[in-house]
């Protein structure tokens, strides 16, 4: 137990101290997520062939994804500028956020966040209002895909677990997914700050080599596979300390989604003996936080990587919109409900 809390100390801190770390991070957190589970006795053949295959799915999606960005770049670039200046820029920024969040639970948060991805990069956006329009996006697609089974593995998981309908979460956690996303719409608004025009920036947005794509493609593999290792690893520290804990304290402990995959916490954490209040105060306590690191989300790995925003970019502006988010949640679930 004590290995596992210097890994989880060494996953939360080192990025943000050494540079060298926060350059390397998918091998920085592959060489943690291997360290954990050897330290938790967890390695075995059977979690080496789970890390081995589940990155494969959004690897592929992201290498696809690369390849027809490139191959479209120019009418995707002018489609979303004519969008984008019909509705003037600060409204089409609250309108994607929203639009994006709402629909990653039908297109998947992957594929919602590789759209993010190909937005930012047209828009005209300077490097601050570029990471807040990204973290705030993902922040809304994040929670946004949790409302059906096939919008990402945590609710995928949940509703097994559960053996619950297709509308379940939607009926669980719909009334605080919903406001939170167009929440999160509106303070892209008024939190971003566009150019009035794209002149000039047409120039930063250059056209993708195929071994930069393969590149990306290959860190965001490592990426997952090392979220793998370090979910897994981390299973006896949480049954031992965190399962069995009052729903308040349940909620802010989920705070180490913010490094860990909450997908994993969630198979680990939820238990059809559950009641509801309790299932909802363990998911939105996943999802909010979940956003407010790089590792915390599929989405925000995506986006990250495709824009090069570091872990301390991200940090500056994801931690305080989550900890706001989780104080409002906390006064939602547990003082007005």
């Amino acid at each position: 137990m004590i290995g596992l809390v210097i890994i989880l100390l060494l996953v939360l801190f080192l990025p943000f101290l050494v540079k060298k770390v926060e350059h390397n991070l998918e091998i920085f957190l592959f060489i943690m997520g291997i360290a954990a589970a050897l330290v938790s006795g967890m390695m075995n053949q059977h979690l080496i062939s789970k890390a081995l295959v589940d990155p494969i799915n959004i690897t592929v999606a992201v290498l696809f994804a690369g390849i027809l960005t490139k191959w479209a770049q120019g009418p995707l670039e002018k489609s979303i500028l004519t969008i984008s200046r019909l509705l003037t820029p600060r409204i089409f920024l609250g309108v994607t956020v929203i639009v994006l969040g709402l629909a990653s639970s039908v297109i998947t948060a992957i594929i919602a966040a590789i759209i993010l991805v190909i937005v930012v990069n047209v828009l005209p956006l300077d490097r601050q209002s570029e990471i807040r329009f990204t973290v705030l996006a993902c922040f809304a697609i994040g929670l946004g895909a949790t409302l059906t089974p096939i919008g990402e593995p945590l609710s995928t998981i949940t509703v097994s677990k559960l053996n619950e309908d297709f509308f379940y979460l939607i009926k669980l956690v719909g009334v605080e997914v919903l406001p939170a996303v167009i929440i999160f719409g509106l303070l892209a608004m008024f939190l971003v700050k566009p150019h009035n025009n794209s002149t000039g920036l047409q120039s930063q947005q250059k056209t993708e080599s195929y071994q930069e794509i393969l590149v990306r493609s290959a860190k965001i593999y490592l990426f997952v596979m090392g979220l793998t290792f370090l979910g897994h690893g981390f299973e006896p520290l949480i049954n031992e300390y965190v399962l069995g804990l009052h729903p308040m304290l349940l909620y802010w402990i989920n705070m180490i989604s913010a490094v860990l995959d909450n997908a994993t916490l969630a198979a680990a954490e939820i238990s059809p003996a559950m009641d509801g209040e309790t299932i909802r105060a363990i998911l939105l306590g996943l999802l909010i936080s979940g956003g407010m690191l790089i590792p915390g989300n599929i989405p925000n790995i995506i986006a990250a990587g495709k824009l090069d925003i570091t872990s301390k970019e991200w940090a500056r502006f994801g931690v305080p919109v989550g900890l706001i988010t989780m104080i409002v949640y906390f006064i939602v679930l547990f003082v007005f409900y």
